[in-house]
Parts: C-alpha cells; structure tokens; sequence
C-alpha cells in the first residue's frame, strides 16, 4: 500500500485495526499522499460493498485492486482441526478474496471506461500443501483456482486477474507460524529461521517491499498482456517444483 501511494495511486485500503490503519494512513497524509483508511472486515460482504462504494465516492473510480488479507490458524495435523475452525480458515482466507473480486469487478465493468487489474495473493502453500498448514494450503490452492476462472471470464470486460503467490516474507504471520512449530525458545527460533534461509536459493528471507513491487507491476500498464498468471515471487523456493 506504500508504494502504490508514493507512485503515485490514490489509494483506499482496508483492515480490521482501526488504530495502526489510520496511524499509517495519517503518516502517508502529513507526506503529502492520496490514501484514505477504512476500518473494515473484508470478509463480510457489508464491509466490503462499503469500501467499494467510498473509494468511488472518493476517487471516481477503481483502477486496480490487491487483495492481501489473510489469516494463519493453528499448526496441526489435518484431522485435528475442528469443522469451526475449518469454516473460519476459508472465510478469512478464501471468501474475503472472493468478495471482493465479485465487488472490485461488478464496478470496474460499469465504470466509464470499464476495465482494471486485480490481484490475489495466494502462498507457495497453496502450490503443493505444507504438514501443519493443510487448512491455509487449501485455501491459497482455491485462491489459485479463483483468479484464473475470473481471468478467463473476464477479459473481454478488460478486467485482468493474477495471483502474487508469496514465499516466506519478514511478516509477522511468518513469526507466528514458526513459534507456534518451535515454540518461543530464541535459540530454536533462530535455528528454524537458518533453516528456513538454507532452503531459498537466494539464501534469505524476502523484503515485504519486494513483493509490493511484484504487486505494483501486475497492478500497471506495463502488465497489460497478464493474466491468469501465477506470479511466485519466493526466491527460488519452489523452483524445483514447478
């Protein structure tokens, strides 16, 4: 969201925590940006018809959308997942994206001129499962699934759908995930993200920025004959995967 505003965008992004949205929405505000926060759970159809409607009060219109909302539940076993905890996996991670999609892309087609550039964040989870993960590497699975239906059905209405599917990035889901296998023992915690490191080929975790930056092209007019693609930005992760 930062650096779609310092390039520029008139940005209107979403998040559940109305105090560290709206202390880094009055931050990129005092430096002299276009950004407007609302408080908003985008898994609740409600919530995002509301976020839709003022960023076009706002702004006129939608030219792009990344829709980056996510949640991690407990690490276990597949079979130990209680159906609760089932249905709240594929809410906040699945039917939040499907939202809103089916939102950002009923008003990009009856906007004047029609058409835009949405992206989907999935995870390299999503690309093969993860022990531990089953309920989240299903979900980003579906993200996958999603985005290219959409970016089949949609094309003709000159709306461009892709996945950014993300490796391991310096996030705080990140942390917990590794906490909740390692527990909070500094020294393991240290060893697990070594071995986390030793696995990528580029030898490092990834930069958020650097996935904003793959987000940000997908999102432009540089992107403009993409779609349907699942863009793994992992530093070599997967590659031998796929």
């Amino acid at each position: 969201m930062e650096l779609f505003s310092r390039e520029g965008a008139r940005v209107v992004f979403a998040a559940r925590g109305a105090k560290r949205g709206q202390d880094l929405a009055d931050r990129l505000l005092a430096e002299g940006h276009h950004v407007l926060f609302i408080q908003a759970n985008v898994s609740h159809s409600d919530d995002v018809q509301r976020v839709i409607a003022k960023a076009v009060e706002s702004f006129g219109r939608i030219d792009c959308a990344f829709n980056n909302a996510a949640a991690l539940g407990r690490v276990q076993r597949s079979a130990d997942y209680a159906e609760a905890e089932f249905d709240a996996e594929v809410t906040s991670n699945l039917k939040s994206v499907w939202l809103c999609m089916k939102y950002e892309i009923e008003q990009m087609k009856k906007q004047q001129p029609p058409g835009g550039a949405i992206v989907n964040t999935s995870s390299t989870n999503g690309l093969g499962g993860a022990r531990g993960a089953s309920l989240y590497s299903m979900s980003k699975a579906g993200i996958l699934a999603l985005t290219k239906s959409a970016a089949q059905e949609y094309a003709g209405d000159g709306i461009r759908l892709n996945a950014l599917v993300a490796g391991g990035f310096d996030t705080e889901m990140l942390h917990n995930a590794i906490t909740q296998i390692v527990g909070n023992d500094p020294a393991k915690l240290e060893e697990a993200f070594k071995g986390l490191t030793a696995r990528v080929p580029l030898s490092r975790i990834g930069d958020p920025r650097e996935a904003a930056q793959a987000a940000l092209w997908l999102c432009s007019a540089a992107a403009s004959y993409v779609t349907g693609l699942s863009m793994v930005v992992d530093g070599g992760l997967t590659c031998w995967a796929r």
